[in-house]
């Protein structure tokens, strides 16, 4: 059992998927985003889906209409959406009145722009499961917030469901989430080293600090 929900984000490979099942991770998330790097065909996506149990499977989507969202949500069963911030609110009403589960990203430009991220929330929130609240994208990590920008992510999580994705090290994460409290933490997949073989070193700590001994 771990401290706080997980999200894997961007699998690519099988081998990923396994180990992220076996650590119990709440959602694991493919991107269907054409053009990125992580781009997943959904034929691959669908066989893998065949070895793993227990885990919300994610749909990672770009700009894409409203409608192709649902048909791949319908073609692929999938539990949950993640969109991109400038998702409008049309296509938030649309998924939700087919009771799709959307997880928002919303990037976090610099530390100072979190106070400006809560009237934002406020009025997306009747939409959406929950906020996945992009750090990485600009190197944001846990060193880089002042007293007060933990204070202000205090409150967001407080008030509000959010997923942090923060390049967060085994030594800190364990004060971040006894602080801020967030609905959850996002990693991410990566390449094998070879079909079938790949290095979790990082992540093992990672998960070992979050895991709770029975």
């Amino acid at each position: 059992m771990l401290k706080t929900k997980v999200k894997a984000s961007s699998v690519t490979n099988l081998t990923d998927a396994r180990y992220f099942a076996a650590w119990e991770v709440e959602w694991l998330g493919f991107n269907f985003g054409p053009g990125s790097d992580t781009y997943i065909q959904p034929q691959v996506m669908k066989a893998i889906k065949e070895w793993v149990d227990g885990v919300k499977i994610v749909g990672e989507f770009s700009l894409q209409p409203a409608e192709e969202i649902l048909e791949a949500a319908d073609m692929l069963e999938l539990e949950a959406v993640q969109l991109g911030m400038f998702t409008d609110v049309e296509t938030l009403r649309k998924l939700q009145a087919q009771e799709v589960p959307v997880l928002l990203e919303i990037i976090v430009e610099s530390p100072e722009k979190l106070a400006g991220i809560y009237n934002r929330l406020k009025g997306e929130a009747p939409f959406v499961e929950a906020f996945l609240l992009n750090f990485d994208k600009n190197g944001i990590g846990w060193g880089a917030l002042s007293e007060e920008h933990r204070q202000q992510l205090h409150t967001l999580c407080r008030d509000y469901r959010i997923i942090l994705s923060m390049d967060f090290r085994a030594g800190t994460l364990e004060e971040a989430l006894d602080l801020v409290q967030p609905y959850g933490i996002n990693v991410r997949g990566g390449a094998e080293e070879r079909v079938g073989f790949k290095s979790f070193d990082e992540l093992d700590e990672l998960f070992e600090a979050l895991e709770i001994y029975e």
